[in-house]
Order: C-alpha cells, then structure tokens, then sequence
C-alpha cells in the first residue's frame, strides 16, 4: 500500500533529527508515502534535502560514514584554549557545513523532482541589532522551551521576529542550498552570527521549532488536506495525535521516548547510529497505532 499526503512537516533539533530520518526510511519500506510540500526548519531541512539526494538507508549510512570519520577526533564540543587564537572554539559550523556538502553534492539535481521543500528561517525584529537579536530570542526560545513545554511557541512572534520561507529548488548550487539550510540552523556561539538578502536571521525555530505556519489548503493536491509533523522532542502529549489545522487534518509523531542525543552534541558519536535506530523502530511501532492506521486509510480529501 502507497500513500500520498499532501503536505509535511519536519520539526528542527540538530542530531535529534536522526530519528526523523530514521522514521521516514521505515514507514517508506513499508508505506510508501508520496508529497507535494515538505516544510522544514533547522537540520529538519538538512532531513528533507537528505531524504531526496540520498534517498533509503544508503542515504543514512553515507552521512553517518562522514561524521564516523570527521568526529574520530573531537571528544568535545567546546575547546576554550581557542579562545585567543584563531581556532574556533565550538567546532560546529565548519563540520556541518562539510556534512551537508557530502550530503548534497552527489544528488542535487534529484531536488529538480522532489517534493518542493520550504526552508523556515527566523528574521531579526528591525528594533533589535543583530547581537541582542541572538540573546533575547534564545532567551525566550529557551525559556518557553524549558518551563511550558509549548509544542507552538509565542514568544518568539510576540518579540517580533518574523517567518520566512525559501524553498530549497531556488538554490542555484549545493553551496547555496548549504548556506540556506545553515541560516535556518543559525545558533550562535555554536554557528556564527548570519544575513540573507541584508536581514539578520536566526534559527527558524525562534518563530516555530514546528513550521506549520507554512501550511496551506490547497484543493489540487491529492490528499490535499493530510500533513504528517514528525517532531524530535518528546511534549506532554500522546506519541500519535491529530489536530485540525486551517482545515487540514494533521498528524502529529512524536519519539516514543527521549531521544538519547542533543542538538549540537558532537562529542559522542556513537548516539547518531543509536538516534536513527530509535526512528526506525519507532515508525514499525507506529505503523500498529490505530490513529496512525486510520489517518492513512481514510478518504479525506475533502474536508
């Protein structure tokens, strides 16, 4: 059995996003699911552009294989002795953009017929320069995180940064789609401060860790009204629940359990592998939850 759903959504969270990765390559061995838009913020854009470079498990493996090899040397993800030299002291930036480019490279050109993929980026209230931008919305990005647990946070819009979207098929070169995918992942001190088009931007989850802002009712997709949003943090909340949203019908998954790896550790390798397998035995675990069974089963095409 295939399914087409008309849109998706994939949360951020930097190494979280294993399991998302995870989960897609099992519910596609066993369903395949076919998409119009995928919308995706932080490394959960880095998931989508993976997904269609590199599609299967070969896909996984191969960004995995960069990482296994890169971080051989790196036991830690703050070397303080760079602070009076020219050596970075997170070592984060350079390594992810080497991943993405061993990422993207080989399969670009399959982005041309892939699914379009929306890439959210966080842009700077105009009251703020760009240093107290970066302090005030991971202040409140972690605040809200942290003491309420907002699966849609506002703190972020009340402060006044702004969405913006941009869809990974305008990049031109894997370069520019690198550097789009890293200013939707803008975290500062782990990345440097960015700018696109003269405008500070930020990590796109100080708007929306979970990008359904983007979402559109659209009458000519198939499965018009049906999104999955595969999240990578565990919220006070069932793992499977749907909610209606700008009468689309969207299902939410969330990782069974916590995932055992956080978003900018690169000090320990060997919990990406364990990442991606908890997706994959997720998604065979979710594949038997009734919600999920009867989400994919139901005629909604029309609301």
């Amino acid at each position: 059995m295939s399914m087409h759903i008309g849109q998706v959504v994939l949360a951020g969270g930097g190494n979280r996003c294993w399991w998302q990765i995870g989960f897609w390559h099992r519910l596609n061995e066993i369903t395949p699911i076919s998409t119009n838009r995928i919308y995706a913020i932080s490394a959960g854009s880095a998931t989508a552009c993976l997904l269609f470079t590199r599609p299967g498990r070969e896909g996984a493996e191969h960004a995995l294989g960069y990482y296994r090899q890169t971080l051989e040397g790196v036991n830690r993800n703050v070397y303080w002795e760079n602070l009076f030299s020219k050596e970075s002291i997170f070592p984060h930036h350079s390594i992810y953009r080497g991943a993405l480019m061993h990422m993207l490279v080989p399969g670009f050109e399959h982005l041309k017929s892939a699914p379009e993929i929306h890439i959210g980026l966080a842009i700077t209230p105009p009251y703020l320069n760009a240093h107290f931008a970066v302090l005030t919305g991971l202040l409140a990005y972690n605040l809200e995180k942290h003491l309420f647990k907002s699966l849609h946070p506002r703190f972020g819009r009340a402060l006044g940064f702004t969405r913006r979207f941009v869809r990974a098929q305008d990049c031109k070169t894997p370069d520019d789609l690198a550097e789009l995918i890293l200013q939707s992942s803008c975290t500062p001190p782990f990345t440097p401060a960015m700018v696109r088009d003269g405008q500070a931007v930020l990590d796109g989850g100080l708007v929306d860790n979970v990008p359904i802002d983007g979402l559109t009712f659209d009458e000519k997709l198939v499965g018009n009204n049906k999104v999955i949003v595969l999240l990578t943090r565990r919220y006070p909340l069932p793992d499977i629940f749907i909610r209606k949203i700008k009468n689309l019908n969207v299902l939410y998954i969330q990782p069974k359990t916590k995932v055992p790896i956080s978003s900018w550790d690169y000090a320990n390798y060997h919990l990406m592998p364990i990442t991606y397998q908890q997706g994959l035995n997720d998604a065979e675990k979710s594949l038997k939850d009734p919600i999920f069974m009867d989400f994919l089963r139901e005629d909604t095409s029309l609301v």
